[in-house]
């Protein structure tokens, strides 16, 4: 049961994601926002394609236990799609808000990201063992837990501060997906029935990519209605 009810979360999550993300690249017509978040939401899921997909077909067949290696390089690929997915949502921000300069800012990011991305490719990880160190797990996360607030705080005081409806549970969104995810990190390997918040984690994301979507909408809409009114 656990098969094919996880199975098919994960295929309705995946294809979900990545369609809409190909639409929002198709029908951002020039505006550099919404392409970004298009691009966005397809590397998110094309990047936990590579956990799920593999964590799908071991549930399915002989057990996760026979595909150690397969599901270990799925996470360490998802690992980085994940950090990039961040840089790409610290974009969206400076495109939303019309943010200029505060290079110091962009080069935080950018250590940031390039900190997580390192400590992802050191071989102290043991991405590919079944008992990879619970101490790697939460040194390569520290970089990317500080990007994701940064990415928090940012759209929290933008959002408030230019009351942009639209966009007013964004941080809320980051703020679940790592309250979700961080407990999976520290404690799964222990309780395994702790890797179900993974389930509510994804529903973080969606929500983040849907949140994009529905504005890009609403803004395709008001565009047509100023159109239509103009002689």
């Amino acid at each position: 049961m656990q098969a094919i009810m996880e199975t098919l979360f994960d295929a309705v999550y995946l294809i979900s994601v990545i369609t809409i993300g190909i639409l929002m690249i198709r029908g951002s017509k020039g505006n550099r926002q919404f392409h970004l978040f298009g691009g966005m939401a397809v590397v998110l899921g094309a990047g936990d394609a590579f956990h799920l997909v593999p964590r799908a077909y071991a549930l399915c067949t002989t057990g996760l236990e026979n595909y150690t290696v397969l599901l270990g390089l799925g996470k360490w690929i998802t690992s980085v799609t994940m950090t990039i997915f961040y840089v790409l949502l610290y974009y969206v921000w400076r495109q939303r808000y019309r943010v200029k300069g505060q290079g110091g800012l962009t080069a935080v990011v950018y250590v940031l990201a390039g900190l997580r991305i390192l400590l992802c490719m050191m071989p102290q990880n043991r991405w590919f063992s079944a008992d990879a160190p619970l101490s790697w797990g939460i040194y390569r996360n520290i970089p990317f837990a500080l990007l994701g607030l940064l990415v928090i705080v940012l759209f929290f005081r933008s959002a408030r501060e230019q009351r942009d409806r639209a966009f007013r549970w964004m941080w809320l969104t980051i703020v679940l997906s790592f309250g979700f995810y961080i407990p999976v990190v520290l404690w799964a390997d222990v309780m395994p029935m702790i890797g179900m918040l993974m389930i509510p984690k994804t529903c973080a994301y969606v929500w983040t990519v849907l949140m994009g979507y529905f504005s890009m909408k609403r803004e395709s809409t008001r565009l047509k209605k100023q159109a239509e009114i103009q002689p």
